[in-house]
């Protein structure tokens, strides 16, 4: 595997060569799943806890739902939300990566600032043209989404000649973009569900590893989305089979991190491929 797999996340380093579990924390009541809300600090260090006892890498605290139709988080109360998560966190387990999902460089800024190491940014840039400057000038990880549209509009009939061609050459041109702007440590993430029907989704996750010849980590964020429960004829609360199924599939393909509301079972799954992968 080549490329920069080795991050460098504010002094520790994070090896992506083997898989990892992203665990997924949001402080907003209008997160899709309700697996993953959490509010109070109790709340925050119980669930942090959990996941990072479990085998989490990194937490990924979110405070701006970025499901279809979600309402929109005022900048100034996402900032506060997102900083005071992770002030709580870092307070009972100072040794925790922290991730820091939100597409508005101040709330990055503010949240590395608290102690956050790596961005996780849906919009790759294009929500904030001062995102990619301010990740390069901070010089933390930084993980650019593909979503197509916006989160309000990005299921209104999603649209490729070719998704994996356009995808590809979108991360072509970001990576490039990324680099000028001094990231040194970039996972690609190509957003499932994101401005992606169920179809596109499925065939952007069988051609996954069409994406490796970019030398970058992949993230696969599959977790209980649509495309799991929806043919599954159930719904988020009854996808957690499904999203397994899924994640040894990514992994088969290359990803290199899971973001997961499940992080025990997230990790069975790597130790199984793992396993698997070291058979004759």
């Amino acid at each position: 595997m080549g490329g920069n797999y080795l991050l460098d996340c504010r002094g520790k380093l994070l090896d992506l060569h083997t898989p990892r579990v992203m665990g997924i924390l949001n402080v907003t009541k209008d997160s899709f799943y309700p697996g993953s809300r959490v509010s109070t600090a109790r709340e925050i260090q119980d669930r942090a806890g959990i996941m990072l006892r479990e085998g989490a890498s990194i937490l990924d605290v979110g405070a701006q739902s970025s499901r279809p139709g979600a309402h929109p988080v005022p900048g100034d109360e996402e900032k506060e939300k997102i900083r005071f998560a992770v002030e709580v966190i870092l307070d009972l387990f100072p040794d925790a990566l922290i991730s820091v999902d939100t597409y508005c460089g101040g709330v990055a800024e503010a949240a590395i600032g608290a102690g956050a190491s790596l961005i996780n940014d849906i919009s790759s840039g294009r929500l904030d043209p001062g995102m990619i400057p301010l990740a390069g000038s901070l010089q933390v990880p930084y993980i650019a989404m593909h979503m197509q549209g916006e989160p309000a509009n990005m299921q209104t009939d999603p649209h490729y000649e070719d998704v994996v061609r356009e995808i590809l050459d979108f991360f072509i041109l970001k990576a490039a973009e990324c680099t000028a702007a001094g990231i040194h440590d970039l996972i690609l993430d190509p957003g499932f569900g994101f401005g992606k029907s169920t179809e596109h989704n499925y065939t952007l996750l069988g051609h996954l590893d069409a994406f490796s010849i970019l030398g970058r980590p992949l993230m696969a964020g599959i977790s209980r989305k649509s495309m799991v429960y929806r043919p599954a004829e159930t719904g988020p609360q009854d996808a957690l089979l499904g999203t397994m199924a899924l994640h040894m599939l990514a992994l088969e393909r290359g990803a290199s991190l899971l973001r997961v509301h499940d992080v025990k079972p997230a990790m069975e799954a790597i130790r199984l491929f793992g396993f698997f992968r070291q058979q004759p």
